[in-house]
C-alpha cells in the first residue's frame, strides 16, 4: 500500500486539532477555534498562513477573485475549520472547489462542532 500523499504534515496538523478540541470541546464559534487553533500550530512548529488568499486560475490567467482558506500550512495544505453540528455537503464542496480552483493537492475540512472532533481529507486528482 503507498503513503497518503502529505501523510506526515496532515498527521501533525490532525493531531494539533485534537488538541485543541479536547482542551475546549465542542460548542464555541469558529472564530475560538480558529484562534486556539492558530496557538496550537506554533507550539507544534506547523508552518502557516492564517485567512490566506487562494488565487483562482482561468486558462492560465489569474482572476481578482480568490477564495480565503482558514489555514494554508506547510504551503501546500488547505485548512478549512468548521463549528457545526455535522459536517454538510457544502463544507465538503468549499474544500474540492478550494483543491480545483488553486491545483492544490491536498485539503482538510475540521470540525469542531460535533462532540468527537470529525475531519475529512480531500485529495485532488486530475481529471483524465
Amino acid at each position: 500500500m503507498s503513503p497518503l500523499l502529505h501523510e506526515e504534515e496532515t498527521y501533525k496538523i490532525i493531531g494539533a486539532c485534537i488538541n485543541v478540541h479536547k482542551a475546549l470541546g465542542n460548542g464555541f464559534l469558529e472564530s475560538v477555534y480558529e484562534e486556539a487553533l492558530e496557538i496550537k500550530l506554533i507550539e507544534a512548529k506547523i508552518p502557516y498562513k492564517k485567512q490566506h488568499r487562494l488565487r483562482i486560475s482561468y486558462n492560465g490567467e489569474l482572476l481578482d477573485k480568490y477564495f480565503i482558506a482558514d489555514f494554508l500550512c506547510f504551503d501546500k495544505i488547505i485548512i478549512e475549520i468548521k463549528a457545526a453540528e455535522f459536517i454538510h455537503k457544502k463544507m465538503e464542496a468549499q474544500v474540492i472547489n478550494y483543491l480545483k480552483a488553486t491545483k492544490s493537492e491536498v485539503g482538510l475540512l475540521i470540525n469542531f462542532g460535533e462532540t468527537s472532533l470529525k475531519w475529512k481529507r480531500f485529495i485532488n486528482t486530475p481529471s483524465v
